[in-house]
């Protein structure tokens, strides 16, 4: 057999798939990629009896010495070609075995002590080897020399191939899952891939999920044979995962099967393994290694070669559990709350070991529930990876339980008993439903939170609300704590009065209620503030959306838009008409007719200031050919704004005074500080500097200022019109017509020969070109209009 080339191992699964197809192109072999396990080989049946125990082989995650093994091969009833079955224990890298831990029996014989390896794990193994060598003179001792001459090769390559076959364990396990799927109900592959991903630790391509869904089962199963995760030991390998815990890699460790150290690139990439193989090769042996697939006794072996007969004769190599300490996997509830144990198909979920899910390790597993009076029933569980833990293989028998009981999931690892998580399951038992804080108050008009105490919270399935006069509606809720749920009221055209809850729980046949009661709100206004000068007043208060109008003196004001600071509604309300209004107190009048008598809180003259001058100076760096303009509001990006503001009569600017320019949409904003950005010409007239840039990339259109002093900030004025400029490297005609090109031209909204625009050629929304086709100008310019100020004309000059 040739050898395959050596990959070493790497931490990051992406560099070792490159390296592997280097090697490949390399390698004498051929170019393509390895083949895949997948040649059905002979078969070999194996028990194990520890003590007065007797278990298949797929129930056995482990050896221990002393153990009694029993081999045989499965070979059909018309077998022409002699196997001798092998056996080899090994006892590590550095410690030869003796040469009576070789064993042989010749398959084709016909008494049973002929054909079958009878044999006692010895002290001191570690590992444990089988080889089906052909009939061969010589064979034995050819398999004892190669055994002993390299025994560390061999417990590496044994080690590899005992974990390759776990790996292929999961593999199949999702494969089949995904099959059975497929041909029953693809639509739901969206939900079911996920869990199997994240059950069995499988690497999932979440693109496929999004192709219709007669493709998804084919694209999730493509390159099968590099779906299972490439190395625990990477760093990001829980990237690759879909809704995987980030702490897969301490799961794919628990034990010695599940990886401890072990875990290395899987069969769809180069191993070490065939490496070692190829280094055995002699005119007489070719090593071709197998993986191991377990039911019941059966140990079937899959080959990536088909077997050779000539010289060199394969000899096929496969791996036994490792003769070690039992050490079961260290299973977690992932579930943060309690479980209604009165859910049909409950399932107790857990992570921490994907052997669970695709092998028969663990066994005989059951659940055990205690009740709050001490009585105990044990029931059978079965794992399952779709539904992501345990489900009962048969139903709850039916009022056995009530309130909280405690549930501890217990088994077999093997040979050795295994003890799992423990859960806490609810019941429905007697009880009612009844508010948390029997002093909180629901308000019509708005939606409430309410939170709710009850038995067996975690069987709740639905809320619904009656009120006063109302119809039926179902209420969104959410689990709090182990017998809780805060439920969201939608009372926002309620009226009050008396509302009832209806709370259905699995098990009842009728659902649960509790009756609140809703109050109209009370309305309270804590402020009316107002600025001197000012044509609005500012209310803070709750309930402030029940205002209809404010009256000061006799100016009238309407109310405008209502914001929310925690538990404080704050209310605008602008005069009808230009009077500013004057008074010490407000009348409030209410849409239900009542009306408030409140005070007005005083507050000193709000900062303002008059626009002056602007002047424009481009910034460095700045190419392409330069577009002009009459318009002096326009305020390319590519050059800062210099402008100065005169204070209002009577008002003294102070150096901490800034300046605030924002869009008009307010989406961006920037403060021009006091002495920076902001410098004092006299006591009256300040002098300011913007940068575009400071307003962000996006910013564009018209922008204003006001004056901000301390935390009072002045009235909104217009400073400008900001223009994102397309960098033009020119503009010429020629034979076949006229262009100009350059850069982002989808600033552009139009070009014209001439100053009004007749006959602009448009640009499409989205124009993505470097160069756009325009009309021949008539005067030697091109006259443009840009899409952040389309009413303001550009224009520049034909190149010549």
């Amino acid at each position: 057999m040739l050898p395959f080339p050596r990959l070493r191992r790497n931490p990051r699964p992406l560099l070792a798939l490159a390296l592997a197809a280097a090697a490949l192109v390399e390698s004498p072999l051929c170019a393509a990629d390895p083949a895949p396990f997948d040649l059905p080989g002979p078969g070999l049946r194996i028990s194990v009896t520890r003590g007065d125990r007797t278990l298949p082989i797929a129930e056995v995650p482990n050896l221990a010495t002393g153990d009694k093994l029993t081999i045989e091969a499965d070979l059909p009833s018309d077998q022409r070609a002699r196997y001798i079955l092998f056996s080899a224990f090994l006892s590590g890298a550095t410690n030869p075995p003796p040469k009576d831990w070789v064993r042989s029996a010749e398959t084709w014989k016909a008494k049973d002590k002929d054909r079958r390896l009878t044999l006692t794990v010895p002290k001191g193994a570690r590992q444990m080897a089988l080889f089906l060598v052909p009939e061969t003179g010589g064979a034995s001792g050819t398999i004892v020399d190669a055994v002993r001459d390299r025994p560390g090769e061999f417990v590496r390559a044994v080690q590899d191939l005992n974990q390759a076959s776990l790996d292929r364990s999961r593999l199949n396990a999702f494969v089949a899952a995904i099959r059975a799927q497929e041909n029953s109900h693809p639509e739901f592959l969206r939900t079911l891939a996920p869990a199997l991903s994240n059950s069995l630790a499988i690497k999932l391509n979440p693109d496929c999920l999004a192709r219709v869904i007669e493709l998804q089962a084919a694209c999730l199963l493509e390159n099968r044979d590099a779906l299972v995760l490439a190395d625990i030991h990477s760093s990001s390998m829980t990237d690759t995962l879909i809704g995987a815990p980030t702490d897969l890699a301490l799961q794919l460790s628990y034990t010695r099967e599940a990886g401890l150290g072990y875990y290395s690139p899987y069969i769809g990439v180069i191993r070490d393994i065939a490496r070692v193989f190829g280094a055995f090769g002699n005119p007489q042996f070719g090593y071709l290694p197998t993986l191991a697939t377990r039911d019941g006794e059966r140990m079937s072996l899959l080959l990536n070669a088909a077997p050779s007969f000539a010289k060199p004769k394969s000899v096929l190599v496969a791996a036994m559990p490792a003769i070690d300490a039992v050490s079961p996997p260290r299973l977690r509830v992932t579930a943060d709350a309690p479980l209604c144990g009165a859910r049909p198909g409950l399932v107790l979920p857990v992570e921490g070991a994907p052997l669970i899910y695709s092998t028969a390790f663990a066994r005989n597993m059951m659940v055990s529930i205690t009740t709050q009076d001490g009585k105990r029933i044990d029931l059978p569980v079965r794992a399952r990876a779709d539904r992501g833990g345990y489900v009962l293989a048969e139903p709850l028998p039916g009022g056995a339980f009530s309130g909280n009981v405690s549930a501890k999931l217990h088994g077999q690892w093997g040979f050795d008993s295994f003890e799992g998580p423990s859960f806490t399951l609810q019941f429905p038992g007697s009880g009612e439903w009844r508010a948390t804080d029997t002093g909180q108050s629901l308000v019509v008009g708005r939606d409430n939170s309410v939170s709710l105490t009850g038995p067996a919270a975690a069987c709740v399935t639905n809320v619904t609300m009656r009120a006063a006069n109302g119809t039926p509606q179902p209420v969104a809720f959410t689990l709090r704590g182990a017998d809780g749920i805060t439920a969201t009221l939608p009372l926002k055209a309620a009226r009050s009065g008396d509302v009832t809850l209806e709370i259905q729980q699995i098990g009842d046949a009728a659902p649960r209620t509790a009756t609140l009661r809703a109050y109209s709100p009370a309305s309270r206004i804590d402020t009316v503030t107002l600025a001197k000068g000012d044509r609005f007043v500012t209310l803070t208060g709750q309930r402030l959306d029940e205002i209809a109008s404010v009256e000061i003196g006799d100016v009238r004001l309407s109310p405008g838009t209502l914001s929310r600071d925690g538990d404080t509604d704050r209310l605008v309300a602008t005069a009808a008409d230009d009077r500013s209004p004057d008074g010490t107190s407000a009348k409030i009048r209410l849409t239900d007719g009542r009306t408030l008598s409140v005070p007005i809180t005083a507050a000193p003259p709000r900062p303002s200031a008059t626009l002056i001058a602007r002047s424009l100076s481009p910034k460095s760096g700045t190419t392409g050919v330069a577009l002009a303009t009459r318009d002096e509001t326009v305020l390319p990006d590519n050059n800062r704004l210099t402008f100065s503001v005169r204070a209002a009569e009577g008002t003294r600017l102070s150096p901490n005074d800034a300046i605030e320019v924002a869009t008009a949409d307010g989406n961006a904003t920037v403060t021009l500080d006091g002495g920076r950005d902001v410098r004092l010409s006299s006591p009256e007239i300040a002098v300011a500097t913007l940068d575009p840039a400071s307003l962000g990339p996006a910013a564009a259109g018209a922008l204003r200022y006001r004056l901000v002093r301390g935390g009072i900030k002045g009235d909104w004025a217009p400073l400008a019109t900001l223009v994102r400029l397309p960098r033009i490297d020119g503009g010429e005609c020629e034979a076949g017509g006229c262009a100009i090109t350059g850069r982002d031209l989808f600033l552009i909204d139009r070009v014209a020969a001439t100053a009004d625009m007749a006959g602009a050629t448009s640009v499409p929304p989205g124009f993505t070109g470097a160069r756009l086709t325009v009309p021949e100008p008539k005067d030697g310019m091109w006259y443009l209009a840009l899409r952040d100020a389309p009413a303001v004309v550009f224009s520049m000059a034909e190149k010549r």
